[in-house]
Formats: structure tokens, sequence, C-alpha cells
């Protein structure tokens, strides 16, 4: 059943690509921000994460606190069946907006990592993107000339290769690839394409990854570079700390990136 419009005033960005927002990985980090803050600009939310329990809670509480209509699907992105609910899901809804926030890392050497994980990674940090992106686009398509946005998370280590991180550096440039190709590709249909390439941020991701940071940028600065970049960016690197290491790396070469970051992946996963 479709969602029906929320009641509060929305704003300029839900007014553009509303009234409903679809987010992946929406328990917890940079999904669970960007769907705070989608919430609080007036969006209708479609939160989908594996731990229903934590949507549960979140959704009470958006809805407290927003006024807003919010629905919840627990659905394991790494599994065909959890794509098929979540694409099920989006055609109930009039979706405009879509982040895709689901994804986890692994560090280390490449060789003493479970190969099983590193296969699960790639499908949920590049498999399920691209079936929920074909799905969204295509719903998207056909909204009648209103606007719509599809943000796909990339990440600083995506723009070179990565000792020690080195299939999740992977996944990463997948996704930074499709996204810089979509938004030519899609403009015409009336969709908008956002790459955003964080670096360190603070959240369960360094936990699952077995890694040790130290300076990092918080979920909701991520998510306020989000809103902040629809329509008006290709690629975003949101947070202080992403621009910094953008003006320290990327005037660099690829080698000589892959060889600094060789030293800060051996530091954070001792």
């Amino acid at each position: 059943m479709a969602s029906r419009q929320q009641s509060r005033p929305a704003t300029a960005v839900a007014a553009r690509y509303g009234p409903v927002a679809l987010v992946t990985g929406a328990s917890d980090g940079i999904g669970r921000a960007c769907a705070e803050r989608l919430a609080a600009a007036g969006f209708a939310l479609v939160l989908v994460a594996r731990r229903q329990a934590e949507l549960d809670s979140l959704a009470d509480r958006l809805r407290a606190r927003h006024g807003i209509v919010c629905h919840v699907l627990a659905a394991d992105l790494g599994t065909s069946a959890g794509i098929s609910a979540t694409c099920e899901a989006a055609a109930s809804h009039d979706i405009g907006l879509f982040v895709a926030a689901a994804g986890f890392g692994t560090a280390g050497p490449f060789l003493a990592n479970d190969i099983e994980t590193e296969l699960a990674m790639i499908d949920v940090n590049c498999r399920a993107v691209v079936a929920l992106t074909h799905a969204l686009a295509a719903q998207m398509r056909g909204r009648a000339g209103r606007r719509s946005a599809i943000v796909l998370l990339s990440s600083l280590v995506g723009f070179q290769g990565v000792p020690r991180a080195a299939n999740y550096a992977a996944t990463k440039g997948f996704i930074q690839v499709l996204a810089e190709g979509l938004r030519l590709e899609l403009a015409g249909d009336g969709i908008d394409v956002l790459a955003v390439a964080p670096g360190p941020v603070k959240s369960g991701f360094a936990a699952r990854a077995g890694m040790t940071m130290g300076l990092a940028d918080t979920p909701d600065a991520v998510a306020r570079g989000i809103v902040a970049s629809l329509g008006h960016a290709g690629t975003v690197r949101p947070g202080w700390l992403a621009k910094g290491l953008e003006f320290a790396l990327m005037p660099l070469p690829r080698r000589g990136r892959t060889l600094i970051l060789q030293q800060v992946m051996a530091g954070m996963t001792r």
C-alpha cells in the first residue's frame, strides 16, 4: 500500500525529491544519520537493515519527533531474498530518493581473511547496490517529470589500491565508477546521482572490520554533506577529515597514494 504524504511541511530538498526516501543500512552509522536528517527534512521513509529491533526503535523515534510516515523492512542485502524483498517494498511507494548506505568492510592481510566474508562483502557492497539501483532508477524514471536522486556510498579508499584493505577498497572503487557513469546516463531521466566518498567515520564499521581509528568524522557530518550536495555535485567528500585527506592525497600519483595508505592501514590494523 502506498505511503500517504506526511503532514509536516517539506523542506526544499523534500519538495524536490519527495515524498518518500528509501535508506538501506539504516540501523547504524551513515545510514541511520541519513534517516534522521531526511526525517527532519520532511521525507516519509522506508528504512532497510538486517536488525529488526534497531529499525523499530529508530522508526518509533522518528515518527514521534518529526511526525512522519516511516516503514521498516528487516532484510539481508547479502542475499537474493533480501534484495527481492527490498525491491518489492520500494515498488509500493513513490520513492524519490534512494540512499544506498548498507555495506561493510574487512581489513588486514588479504590472505589472512576468510574468503566467504570477502565474497559476502562484494555481494553487499556491489551486487546489492547494482540490483537496487537498477530497480529504483527504473521506478524513478516513471515519476511523470518529477526529479529523483540516487546516493551511492563510495569512499576515499576507492580512488587507489589500499594494501590491508584491498578488497574493500576495490568494492568502493566499483561504486565510485558506477556512480560517475550513471550520473550522466540518468540525467536525462531527471535522476540526480551522487557519489559520497567519506574518509574515516565513527560508526560500527571499524569494529566489524577489525580496525582501530583515531581521527574520524561523525556519521551526521556525512549525512549533512549528502543532503547539502543533492542536485549540486557529482562526488562529495563530506566532513572535515575527508576534505583534509583529499587535499593531502589527491595531488599525488596513484602509486604514491597507495604507498601512503599502506602505512596508514598498517597502523590501523595491528
